[in-house]
């Protein structure tokens, strides 16, 4: 009984993590890329943490329902995934795939709890009309750390690494991540009353909110705009510079993950930079062709690593 017991789970099992593959490649885009390169439990465990950051971005972003009912849904969804974690009954796909990657990869889970509240700092505006803004550049890394160092902390568990130092640099890989995804989507965030460029450096660039919030659909951006964005983009490139530095650090099998989906990301950063900022006129992207071939590369360093392992 106990035998028929434990291969019904272990089918269950992987449905869901099935579930969250097919999430991953559905949804992932960047990422998943860097997913291929995984050795198989690794590689379900990120697709798992993945579906799971999907679905409360998910939550937050339904713009169908307003801000306080997409936070109680969350509140309630983060509830569910907690009782689901303390006692292991649940029909959730995603829920009963994390549950199982965080157990096999010991990853804390107050770092899921920072995941999701990270996706709530967008719902801050409950009410009113006043857009989303961030004073400081201190303020845009503490919401950075929360939607995308955070993933990164997570991910370098199931990487695997030994030196404590890899935490750091993988936050900051985070932010240079997060950083390069807010300069190109900064048009379509104004258009949902978002405003990720720190105040502090509008104002230093003589930028004024409402310029950004109600400029011209696809207009190219002003002198002042380059400026801004070029500032924004010098603080990315020096956080990919960690990215760089983790790369040795974590288990070998797991550095080609690492390194293509740096490369990706890195790869968008320079052509918004070669594309002299205009993040307007059209949404910057690394074509299907390119990300290809950084992931046939990652597959050479795939075989070197079993190769030289």
């Amino acid at each position: 009984m106990n035998r028929e017991s434990d291969l019904t789970q272990s089918r269950e099992l992987d449905a869901a993590y099935s579930i969250c593959r097919a999430i991953a490649k559905r949804e992932a885009k960047n990422f998943y890329y860097a997913f291929l390169t995984l050795p198989a439990p690794r590689k379900n465990a990120i697709c798992a943490i993945y579906a799971f950051m999907r679905k409360a971005d998910d939550l937050a972003d339904d713009e169908s329902l307003p801000h306080a009912e997409r936070r109680r849904r969350l509140d309630s969804w983060l509830s569910a995934w907690h009782d689901a974690n303390t006692t292991g009954a649940t029909a959730d796909p995603v829920f009963i795939a994390v549950r199982d990657a965080t157990q096999r990869f010991n990853i804390p889970l107050a770092l899921l709890d920072e995941l999701v509240a990270g996706t709530t700092m967008d719902l801050k505006a409950a009410t009113g009309s006043a857009p989303d803004t961030y004073a400081t550049f201190a303020d845009l890394y503490q919401y950075c750390y929360l939607v995308a160092s955070v993933v990164g902390l997570v991910c370098i568990r199931i990487f695997g690494y030994t030196d404590p130092s890899a935490e750091k640099l993988a936050e900051e890989t985070g932010i240079a991540f997060q950083l390069t995804n807010i300069l190109r989507d900064v048009e379509e965030d104004a258009a949902r009353n978002r405003v990720y460029l720190p105040i502090e450096n509008l104002a230093d660039h003589d930028i004024a909110l409402e310029s950004l919030l109600h400029r011209p659909p696809g207009a190219p951006p002003t002198l002042n705009e380059r400026a801004l964005l070029a500032e924004i983009a010098t603080r990315a490139e020096i956080y990919y510079r960690s990215a760089e530095a983790l790369l040795p650090l974590i288990h070998r099998e797991s550095r080609p993950a690492l390194w293509v989906l740096v490369s990706i990301y890195h790869a968008l950063l320079r052509r918004i930079e070669r594309a002299d900022y205009d993040v307007f006129s059209k949404r910057a992207s690394v074509p299907l062709r390119q990300k290809l071939a950084i992931l046939s590369l990652g597959m050479v360093r795939v075989a070197a690593a079993r190769l030289f392992g």
